[in-house]
């Protein structure tokens, strides 16, 4: 019988997801703040940079981070007491008590929306209990769960420290996190706030004049602000025009209105440059002799003007913008190639063989037949010899 083989191809299915962004300086902006950047807030490419992964200090943007971290870990309808650490720091306050008792997510809109130093302590001591433990936990959190590589912070609001620096990518990447939080994203885009405090009754403003309409960019939908001698004017913003949302960071401005111009140059280029676009699930690229595509849609962001879509022998789609420069990368799934296998003998050979089976069989009982009666001829033989 003839043996059958077969030859099986193995692949290594990659999953779809988007693993890195990069860059794409194709225009020149007219900026005045030292470091920027801005993104798209949903696919994260990185549509316009400046000393993006320059060591600054952020100032209160710092707030962003601390505010994200406290609504994750703690419990928003808990009750911090107020401690005369926090009661007496210095700098923008919503005045609280030592002693005074607030629900945690009042001292996150406080803190916020009225930049409250005094709140962001008394977060802190909260869920850590000392500031040191604080800005361990901190660092811990904003490197493991939302991925930056470049930020160390060693209080919670932003206070100047030589120690407490960031990077505009990395607070970007920041912002961006913070944003898909429903809660965050709530308060970030408050404009206005009832406060009750023990001491302090008021109306709070966000300190955003883009976003309090101060000055009119009716497409912002959220940010912060920061200043301290040192660190000089930063901005963190976020837009959004119905076709794409963006999240500007500035940092080290001299003047208040530069850190606005500025915020508003970048929401220009991202909003009049960019647009979204769909890789639509199964479709095909072809890198050598392997076949790549999305499991799911997959948003991405390409240039107005056109981009060009290449795939390497890893599955890697690399989206080009008119410079050729990448702004984004994209893993797709491996196509699994069909098992090969040796065609199975024909119906002749069957024949064939069977016949050659029974021809072999015969030959056999032939050969047999012909022993037996050999045997019994001179049985016979002996037999009538000894009669």
């Amino acid at each position: 019988m003839k043996n059958f083989v077969s030859c099986i191809i193995i692949v290594l299915l990659l999953f779809t997801t988007q693993i890195k962004t990069f860059a794409a300086e194709t225009e020149q902006l007219d900026l005045k703040s030292e470091s920027a950047v801005l993104l798209d807030s949903d696919t994260g490419a990185v549509l316009y940079a400046k000393n993006a992964n320059e060591k600054m200090y952020p100032a209160s943007v710092t707030k962003i981070a601390t505010a994200i971290y406290a609504i994750e870990k703690g419990n928003l309808d808990g009750i911090a007491t107020v401690s005369a650490n926090a009661a007496s720091q210095d700098g923008t306050r919503v005045y609280l008590n030592e002693g005074e008792q607030v629900p945690l997510k009042k001292l996150i809109q406080g803190m916020l929306i009225n930049s409250g130093n005094d709140a962001a302590m008394a977060i802190a001591e909260h869920l850590d209990g000392t500031i040191d433990h604080f800005a361990e936990n901190l660092n811990h959190y904003l490197k493991n769960k939302v991925g930056v590589n470049n930020t160390h912070f060693t209080n919670p609001n932003g206070l100047f420290d030589e120690n407490h620096y960031t990077t505009a990518m990395d607070l970007a990447l920041i912002t961006n996190y913070a944003i898909k939080n429903p809660v965050f994203a709530e308060i970030f885009g408050t404009k206005v706030l009832e406060w009750k405090g023990q001491s302090w009754e008021a109306t709070l403003y966000t300190h955003h004049r883009m976003l309090k309409g101060e000055l009119p960019y009716p497409e912002v939908t959220g940010g912060k602000t920061g200043y301290t001698d040192e660190t000089k004017q930063t901005l963190a913003t976020t837009a959004d025009n119905g076709k794409i949302r963006l999240t500007a960071i500035v940092l080290k401005s001299d003047l208040k209105n530069d850190k606005y111009n500025d915020t508003a140059l970048l929401l220009d280029y991202g909003f009049k440059a960019y647009q979204r676009s769909t890789i639509r699930q199964g479709e095909i690229y072809k890198a050598e002799n392997k076949e790549f595509y999305p499991e799911t849609d997959i948003l991405i962001t390409e240039d107005v003007e056109g981009c060009m879509k290449k795939i390497n022998n890893d599955g890697i789609l690399s989206i080009e913008n008119h410079d050729v420069q990448s702004n984004q990368l994209i893993q797709l799934k491996e196509k699994e190639q069909p098992v090969v296998k040796m065609a199975p003998p024909t119906t002749v050979g069957k024949t064939k063989e069977k016949k050659q089976q029974i021809l072999d069989i015969n030959v056999i009982f032939g050969f047999t037949l012909l022993a037996f009666l050999v045997v019994i001829i001179g049985f016979r033989k002996k037999w009538i010899s000894k009669n």
